[in-house]
């Protein structure tokens, strides 16, 4: 089994910074893709931030120049570091790891618990 707990969420004033982290832990032989997720309310889950295992990374428009996803391998944890936060930010964040917990199994995806993210004066 694999769990994922994420934490670094709060209330920042508009401009603020807030860094994200995802660590995963349990039956682990290699994590494919590490993305980040955000939902808010009345709003459906969107992709904000991927990385890939070879190191590529993808941005949602909306974060491109502001959010930076990252990861520490040796950690199994991933990071969302977010600059410049706006009110449209606000949302439950999410990570979502792609991670294959064997050799032989195929891969698969795990959600953690979501943690909040106010922007507000």
């Amino acid at each position: 089994q694999v769990q994922l707990v994420e934490s670094g969420g709060g209330l920042v004033q508009p401009g603020g910074s807030l860094r994200l982290s995802c660590a995963a832990s349990g039956s682990i032989f290699k994590i494919n893709a590490m993305n980040w997720y955000r939902q808010a309310p009345g709003k459906q889950r969107e992709l904000v931030a991927e990385l890939a295992s070879e190191g590529v990374t993808n941005y949602a428009d909306s974060v491109k120049g502001r959010f930076t996803i990252s990861r520490d391998s040796a950690k199994n944890t991933v990071y969302l570091q977010m600059n410049s936060l706006k009110s449209e930010d606000t949302a439950v964040y999410y990570c979502y790891l792609d991670i294959r917990s064997t050799w032989y199994q195929t891969p698969s995806g795990y959600w953690g618990q979501g943690t909040q993210v106010t922007v507000s004066s």
